[in-house]
């Protein structure tokens, strides 16, 4: 019996809309990877130099990470922007440029804020209880670091601008020179290799300055030589104004930063809780956490494509397509997230072996803290991959504000509770802080996913 040709249509719209999302998440999932291994470069190195060097750049990174990941979100609002633009119109030049402008607007504030509280970094670590001396060499590398964040916030739009025109590979290829680049620079600079001074903790910190500067060079570079990209002449008049357009960025932006800060604070203020109650946990929670975002990364590059693939159909009005963007997304992440957590599972040391060597004897007390701790991470490996997806559909709909209040109830009231309590009260101690994270992940995931599946009682639908 033949199937009614309704079923065949809906089967082929569903193939289509898997295929359209996969091959936008395929290279902005690899670009994800590629820049964790940009990070892991920086771990690898900075390890070498002891486990007190690596604790400084851990409570460093966290800060200087967190801020970056808040802004990237801010600026990065410009992708969905993009996306319904260009589902109403095809070719919304103007609207397009609009939007870029704006947002490269928005780094240089952005970057201000966050230098200056880079500059006071070892003063702030201090107020949290940290060790002096741990707090010191972090502030120093801070120093060094905060030059990188103009650049990095500059990438990150011009990231989510090829991404959105369609052609995330070039995300991919950057990133791929960036590892390269990072690499030799951490192996000139902290050792002292190729006639440079050795400069060590600070070394790596300025190979990162380097990779972020050059990185904005081969975007422009690659902008301007691809011929769908280049007429959309991003860096043109860039001293005109659009106060509609920033408000607009602002309006979906802001809440997406502040979701970033609820989570990303999370795992930060971990690393904090983790330096008041120890080096050895602290550095295995740093090694653990490393391993986890690396995992992360294919769900997050996942989300940010469905952020698109939503946000086009938005624009278009075509709210079956957003169902189906949706569940293509869902589909493809909590299939991936399972790799993941039985690597985690089955062989811990493994994975950790990315980062350390788990057979050197020196670096005993981090690996056992690193494996408990991802006995904790294989039991949130797929809410976590759920609510970057989830949170990435509801971006696509310009839902951003009930969203926020969402993941700060869930990470913070919720999530950062249980960790302090479960941490200091309980004799679980550093394990306790990482149950308190997959409590917070797995109440977040859960809230989003209500959401998501009440759009249309909610009016988060296009008319």
């Amino acid at each position: 019996m033949e199937e009614p040709a309704h079923l065949d249509r809906a089967r082929v719209l569903w193939r289509a809309e898997l295929r359209a999302t996969l091959l936008l998440a395929a290279p902005l999932a690899a670009a994800n990877l590629l820049q964790m291994l940009v990070y892991a470069t920086d771990v690898i190195f900075v390890a070498r130099l002891g486990e007190q060097a690596l604790s400084a750049a851990t409570l460093a990174t966290s800060l200087f990470g967190l801020m970056m990941w808040c802004f990237s979100g801010l600026t990065g609002a410009c992708s969905p922007l993009i996306a319904a633009e260009l589902g109403r119109r095809a070719h919304a030049v103007r609207e397009v440029r609009r939007s870029v402008r704006m947002a490269l607007w928005l780094t240089a504030v952005c970057s201000a804020v966050g230098m200056a509280i880079s500059a006071n970094g070892e003063a702030l670590l201090l107020a949290t209880g940290q060790d002096p001396v741990v707090a010191e060499r972090a502030g120093d590398f801070l120093l060094v670091l905060l030059w990188a964040m103009p650049a990095a916030l500059v990438s990150n739009v011009l990231r989510s601008f090829v991404s959105a025109l369609g052609r995330p590979v070039f995300a991919t290829m950057v990133t791929l020179l960036a590892i390269f680049i990072n690499a030799l620079g951490n192996y000139m600079l902290v050792f002292g290799r190729l006639g440079t001074p050795a400069m060590g903790l600070e070394g790596s910190a300025l190979a990162s300055v380097v990779t972020s500067v050059i990185s904005v060079a081969i975007y422009a570079l690659v902008i301007g030589r691809d011929r769908r990209l280049r007429r959309y002449h991003v860096f043109g008049r860039w001293w005109r104004t659009e106060w509609s357009r920033m408000a607009d960025l602002l309006r979906i932006g802001l809440p997406i930063g502040l979701i970033i800060l609820a989570e990303g604070g999370l795992f930060s203020s971990a690393a904090f809780l983790m330096g008041l109650i120890g080096e050895a946990p602290l550095a295995g929670h740093a090694v653990a956490l490393q391993v986890a975002a690396l995992a992360f990364q294919i769900p997050f590059g996942i989300g940010q494509a469905v952020t698109i693939r939503v946000g086009y159909h938005f624009g278009a009005g075509d709210n079956a397509a957003i169902a189906r963007a949706g569940k293509a997304a869902l589909v493809m992440a909590g299939g991936y997230m399972a790799l993941p957590a039985a690597l985690m599972i089955l062989a811990p040391r493994l994975v950790l072996w990315i980062y350390v060597d788990p057979a050197a004897p020196q670096n005993a007390a981090m690996v056992g803290f690193a494996v408990q701790f991802l006995a904790v991470g294989t039991a949130f490996q797929l809410f976590d991959g759920m609510q970057a997806v989830l949170a990435g559909a509801l971006r696509g709909l310009q839902d951003t504000r009930m969203p926020m209040v969402l993941a700060l109830a869930g990470y913070w009231l919720i999530g950062f509770t249980a960790s302090a309590v479960l941490g200091f009260a309980t004799p679980l101690a550093g394990l306790g802080v990482w149950l308190g994270l997959a409590i917070g992940l797995v109440v977040v995931s859960l809230l989003l996913l209500q959401r998501w599946q009440a759009r249309e009682r909610l009016g988060l639908l296009p008319a």
